[in-house]
């Protein structure tokens, strides 16, 4: 297996495992995971699924990725969304489960033969995380199939597929963040090296892009050092910068895949969300070899996104 192909496994079996561990104790608050702690993929629980099931965050993000095998193309996507909306397309077990309500929103509204694009909600109180939780696919798209695109024409790709479902500038800053991140870890960088980097780029890009506040609210991720935040002061709600926010924490702080990923999930309340980003990004960092092995045998669906994941790195090796 080439490195490419552990890496796209990696991030594609990560953020499904996140997401599952997640689903069972979403909502639980950290106090009660402090006491319980989740180890493993665990059965029923807030949404009594069994156990290795994973929730919308890892469905749109299989279907953002049938999207980008055949290139980028915004009517496609939504489209696809719409399918696994109403038809459970790329669910775990033929059942939507979960959905927000900025993403339901916008699937009615594109329904209603809204374009693609507008669809999502552009007031400041929709900026939930629920265009974060699907966009990371993009950074294997930009880096391998459109490498030489400037960062002001990389940050519109990202801002208008954010936009099917969340139009706010802030969803788009912390999607691009996320997407300009794991295209440094894919660069080769180690993930402090990686940090910096962004940390150097992205605030002033911000400040051309949108209100010089907006920038401000990701000033714990640019301006300051991530990793010497206490946990107390990480938070893990369904908003978009603290998803964000915690995703890259526990990710940062931990020295391998199994550390990141159930470090997500016990800081409780919006698990599967914290869980599932962090699982990609460790995926992508230490590789599908670095994912117990048991873990791997009990996710829904294993084979089919194997499959998924073959088709995904020989699109982007063309």
């Amino acid at each position: 297996m080439n490195d490419l192909d552990s890496r796209v496994k990696g991030y594609l079996f990560g953020t499904a495992i996140g997401d599952a561990m997640g689903v069972p104790v979403e909502f639980s608050n950290r106090k009660f995971l402090k006491e319980k702690p989740v180890a493993g993929l665990r059965a029923f629980g807030t949404h009594y699924q069994p156990a290795g099931t994973w929730s919308d965050d890892s469905a749109l993000t299989y279907q953002t990725i049938e999207t980008l095998i055949n290139g980028l193309n915004y009517r496609d996507l939504a489209n696809r969304f719409l399918s696994w909306y109403h038809q459970g397309e790329w669910t775990a077990n033929g059942v939507v489960f979960d959905i927000g309500f900025a993403t339901r929103n916008s699937l009615d509204r594109l329904e209603n033969g809204v374009e693609p694009t507008e669809a999502g909600e552009i007031s400041e109180l929709c900026n939930g995380n629920g265009s974060l939780m699907r966009i990371s696919p993009l950074a294997f798209y930009l880096q391998y199939r459109k490498p030489s695109l400037s960062m002001t024409e990389r940050f519109e790709l990202v801002r208008k597929t954010s936009a099917i479902t969340h139009g706010h500038i802030r969803s788009a800053h912390a999607c691009f963040l996320l997407v300009s991140y794991i295209q440094e870890l894919l660069s080769g960088k180690d993930k402090m090296e990686a940090y910096y980097s962004i940390q150097q780029t992205m605030c002033p890009f911000f400040e051309e892009t949108g209100p010089a506040d907006e920038c401000e609210l990701f000033a714990r991720i640019l301006k300051e050092d991530l990793t010497q935040i206490p946990e107390s002061e990480i938070y893990s709600s369904g908003y978009v910068v603290h998803s964000l926010e915690a995703a890259l924490w526990c990710f940062l702080t931990s020295n391998s895949f199994s550390e990141s990923v159930l470090k997500a999930v016990n800081l409780g309340d919006n698990t599967d969300t914290t869980g599932s980003v962090t699982g990609g990004l460790a995926g992508v960092y230490y590789s599908l070899q670095a994912i117990p092995a048991e873990w791997l045998q009990d996710i829904a669906r294993r084979e089919d996104i194997e499959n998924l994941a073959e088709r995904f790195t020989q699109s982007l090796s063309v």
